[in-house]
C-alpha cells in the first residue's frame, strides 16, 4: 500500500477549506459525518472512486467465504469463485474490454500515424484503466512506477498518480469502520480527525488524527471495503493467465510460483495488525541507523482493517533529488537484505519520504520479505565472484540461489556468463547498473532454463526501486556499484566461519595468492568506511599508497586479525 504522508500545501492536515473534526472533551458524542459525495481526498479532487462504481459486484462474498480469505490458499479462492461463475466470467470480460480498447486504440494511432500526438492521452487511459480496475493492476503498476529508465516519461507521471493519489472512498464508511474495529466510539480515541483523507491507495486510506490520551499527532490507515474479495479474484485469473504463458511461451520460471509468492506477501500487506508487528520489528533492526526515520507503532489501537501510527511529516524522496539520502537507503538496503536479513518488500517512491529535518523516514510495513542465511551467503559470493570476473564459481552460485538445476552443464554455463558479462563488467563495479547485467542474459536463461526463484522477484525489487528514484535525477547512479563497497567490507571483517571460507576463495585462485583482490576488497571496503562516517562529499578513488597503508593498518586492528592470519602465512612461504 503506497500512503505518503507529505508536506505539501494540498495535503496539508487540518489546512482544507473545512475544519477539522473536533470532539468534545467529555461525552460520547459522535462526530459529524461529511457527506460521500464531499469526501475527496487533495490530490483527486472532482475524481470518483471509479473501482467501487465499476467493480462493487466483487465484493458480494457471504461472511464465511470473506473469513476463508483472511490468509492466501489459491485452493480455497478457487473453490469460493467456482460457486460463483457469474462474477468470475462478468470480470473476464471486464478486463477484456477495458484491456482490449485500449490496445486498439494503441494500434489505430500506430495506423494512423498520430502515435505521438496521442501519446501522453493513452498514458491518462492507462492510469484511468488501471485505477478502475482495482488494487492488483494498482499495485503492480505501483512495481514499475520508480524506473524512469524503463517506462516513458509520460506514463511515467501518470503510473506515480497510483502510488497515493487514488480516488478515496466515504469517510463516512471509513469512520464506522474504525468504530466497529476499535469497538468504541471515535470521540474517545481521538480528539480530532482531518475532515478528508490526507492520502488515498490501493488498499486503504489515511486520515490525521490526534489521540485523545497523549494528545500525539497520528496517521490512522483504514482498510477499503471488499478488497481481499477483489484481489483474490484478480490473482485467481493471473495466475490462470500466467500458467497459459508458461506453457505457451515454454518459459523455464515457475510463472504462478512468483504470483503465489506476491499474492500471499498482498494479503499479509492487507492484514494491519501484521503491519503494525513488521513496523516494530522494522524499527527495533534499522531505527538506530543515523538519518533513517521509523513511524512509531500504536498497537493498542491496531486491527486487521485498522493501523495507527506516528506521523511523520515530509515529502516524498524522488521528488526532492536527495541523492545522500538515496546512499542511506541503500545502506539501510544492505543491512536489510545481507545482515539482518528481514527486509522492506515495497519501497517505492510513495513510501520513502525525505523528512522536513533531512532524514530518510519509511512507511508502509505491510510488505516485508524475510532473506536466509543461505541466501545471503550466496547472493555475497555471486556479487564477489561476478566482480572478479570468476564465472566458473558464479555458475555454482546461481544454482545454489536457485537460479540453476542441478544437473546444468557447469562448463557450457560458464562460457555463456563470461560471454554476457565480460563487456558489463569492464566498466567496473562502480559503473554496472541492473539493465548491464541484463542486456544480453535473456538468451542465456532461455538456453539453460534458468528459473527465477519466487523470492528473487520481492528481493530485486527492494533494489531496483532506490536505483530507479536515483536515476530519474542522476542517470548515471549504480545502486549495484553503491552497495557493493559495504558487501566488501563485511566480507573482510566479518568473523563468521562461512565468509572466512568465502573469503579465502576468493583471495585463492588454482592455489596461487591474488593480493590485487585483497587490493580490491579493502579499496571498494574503504568507501563503505567513508560512506557509514556520513561523509556527503563524493569519495575520490584511493591510490596504491594510499590502499597498501590502510592495508597495513587495518591487519593490525581486531577485526583486520583473519587477513593478517593470511599475508603471515604467505609472507612464511
Amino acid at each position: 500500500m503506497s500512503l505518503a504522508f507529505v508536506s505539501s500545501p494540498s495535503f496539508r492536515p487540518f489546512s482544507t477549506a473545512r475544519p477539522p473534526v473536533k470532539f468534545p472533551t467529555s461525552g460520547k458524542l459522535r462526530p459529524p459525518r461529511p457527506p460521500a459525495a464531499a469526501v475527496r481526498a487533495s490530490s483527486t479532487r472532482g475524481e470518483s472512486d471509479g473501482f467501487t462504481q465499476k467493480s462493487g459486484y466483487l465484493f458480494e462474498l457471504s461472511t464465511s467465504d470473506a473469513n476463508a480469505l483472511v490468509d492466501y490458499n489459491i485452493k480455497r479462492i478457487a473453490a469460493i469463485y467456482r460457486r460463483k461463475p457469474l462474477i468470475v466470467v462478468r470480470r473476464l470480460v471486464q478486463l477484456a474490454v477495458a484491456f482490449g480498447r485500449w490496445f486498439g486504440a494503441r494500434f489505430v494511432d500506430e495506423f494512423t500515424e498520430k502515435s505521438d500526438e496521442m501519446f501522453e492521452v493513452r498514458a491518462r487511459e492507462l492510469r484511468r484503466i488501471l485505477q478502475e480496475l482495482g488494487p492488483a493492476y494498482v499495485k503492480i503498476a505501483q512495481a514499475v512506477s520508480s524506473r524512469s529508465d524503463l517506462i516513458p516519461p509520460s506514463y511515467l507521471d501518470q503510473l506515480s498518480l497510483l502510488q497515493d493519489r487514488i480516488a478515496p472512498f466515504s469517510t463516512d464508511v471509513a469512520l464506522k469502520t474504525i468504530e466497529k474495529e476499535l469497538g468504541l466510539p471515535i470521540d474517545l480515541v481521538f480528539s480530532e480527525i482531518s475532515p478528508e483523507p490526507i492520502a488515498a491507495a490501493s488498499l486503504g486510506q489515511v486520515y490525521q488524527a490526534r489521540l485523545r490520551s497523549s494528545g500525539q499527532l497520528v496517521a490512522v490507515k483504514v482498510q477499503r471495503p471488499g478488497v481481499q474479495a477483489a484481489i483474490s479474484l484478480d490473482i485467481l485469473i493471473l495466475r490462470y493467465v500466467a500458467g497459459i504463458i508458461k506453457i505457451l511461451g515454454k518459459f523455464n520460471s515457475d510463472l504462478q510460483a512468483v504470483i503465489d509468492e506476491w499474492a500471499s506477501s498482498l494479503f499479509r500487506e492487507m492484514d494491519y495488525v501484521n503491519e503494525a508487528k513488521n513496523g516494530i520489528k522494522f524499527r527495533e533492526l534499522y531505527g538506530d541507523i543515523k538519518d533513517v526515520v521509523v513511524p512509531e507503532m500504536y498497537q493498542e489501537y491496531t486491527t486487521r482493517k485498522v493501523i495507527v501510527m506516528e506521523w511523520i511529516e515530509g515529502q516524498k524522496l524522488v521528488e526532492v533529488k536527495d541523492l545522500y539520502l538515496v546512499e542511506v537507503g541503500v545502506y539501510c538496503s544492505f543491512r536489510q537484505l545481507l545482515e539482518c536479513g528481514f527486509y522492506h518488500a515495497d519501497p517505492h517512491p510513495g513510501n520513502l519520504l525525505r523528512t522536513d529535518d533531512g532524514k530518510l523516514a519509511y512507511l508502509d510495513f505491510g510488505m516485508m520479505g524475510e532473506f536466509r542465511k543461505e541466501l545471503q551467503l550466496g547472493f555475497i559470493e555471486a556479487c564477489l565472484h561476478l566482480v572478479n570476473r570468476d564465472y566458473d564459481a558464479l555458475s555454482e552460485d546461481f544454482v545454489t540461489l536457485g537460479f540453476l538445476p542441478p544437473t546444468a552443464d557447469r562448463e557450457a554455463v560458464t562460457n555463456a556468463l563470461t560471454g554476457v558479462f565480460k563487456d558489463a563488467i569492464a566498466k567496473g563495479i562502480r559503473n554496472i547498473s541492473f539493465g548491464d547485467l541484463s542486456g544480453n542474459l535473456g538468451f542465456t536463461m532461455y538456453k539453460f532454463k534458468f528459473q527465477i526463484p519466487s523470492y528473487f522477484s520481492l528481493v530485486i525489487r527492494s533494489l531496483a526501486v532506490l536505483e530507479g528514484i536515483a536515476i530519474s535525477f542522476d542517470p548515471n547512479y549504480k545502486v549495484l556499484g553503491s552497495t557493493y563497497p559495504w558487501i566488501a567490507r563485511k566480507v573482510l571483517t566479518d568473523s563468521s566461519p562461512e565468509l572466512k571460507s568465502t573469503l579465502i576463495s576468493v583471495l585463492y585462485k588454482d592455489g596461487v595468492f591474488r593480493i590485487d583482490r585483497l587490493e580490491s576488497l579493502l579499496s571498494e571496503s574503504l568507501r563503505a568506511e567513508t560512506k557509514k562516517a556520513l561523509a556527503k562529499q563524493p569519495v575520490e578513488a584511493a591510490g596504491s599508497k594510499v590502499v597498501v597503508k590502510q592495508l597495513l593498518s587495518f591487519t593490525l586492528t581486531e577485526k583486520g586479525s583473519f587477513i593478517r592470519e593470511i599475508l603471515l602465512q604467505e609472507v612464511a612461504k
